[in-house]
């Protein structure tokens, strides 16, 4: 599965990027997110409560950041584990670019999934990772205290 979109926020690239990695500011914007912390440079451990129709389990997930460029790009790569449902996994490359007096945040995102999950059915599962994406975007224009509009 596929995702991706671009986004305007009224704040500058650098404050944009500083957010996107401070825990704080990510713990209070995925929805769902009952923790995440950094693990080491460039790893972080989340457990996250998803919603997929009437199954709400909890994924412990490993995330890896590679290809950084402060302040510019990464490429954000993961795998949850969600016990008896199995497993999920993705990878989102992010890119910011100055954008007048705000920043542009654009990202591209494939995952998949496995297991007893993949019986849930494409579609619902697609529906709640966008719904999942849309919500993290929102709130996290909200936590920083900056208005979004989607490009």
């Amino acid at each position: 599965m596929d995702f991706g979109g671009r986004y305007k926020l009224a704040a500058s690239r650098h404050d944009v990027w500083a957010a996107l990695n401070d825990t704080a500011v990510l713990k209070d914007t995925i929805p769902g997110c009952q923790r995440i912390e950094w693990t080491s440079g460039e790893t972080l451990e989340l457990h996250i409560k998803v919603s997929l129709g009437v199954v709400h389990p909890v994924f412990v997930g490993d995330l890896t950041l590679s290809n950084v460029i402060p302040a510019k790009s990464y490429t954000l790569s993961g795998k949850g584990r969600g016990g008896i449902l199995g497993l999920a996994e993705g990878a989102a490359d992010i890119t910011l670019h100055d954008a007048g007096e705000g920043c542009e945040l654009a990202f591209t995102a494939r995952g998949g999934a496995s297991g007893q999950i993949m019986r849930l059915g494409r579609s619902l599962i697609g529906n709640s990772a966008q719904k999942v994406i849309d919500g993290f975007f929102e709130r996290f224009a909200e936590a920083m205290g900056t208005t979004i509009e989607v490009i």
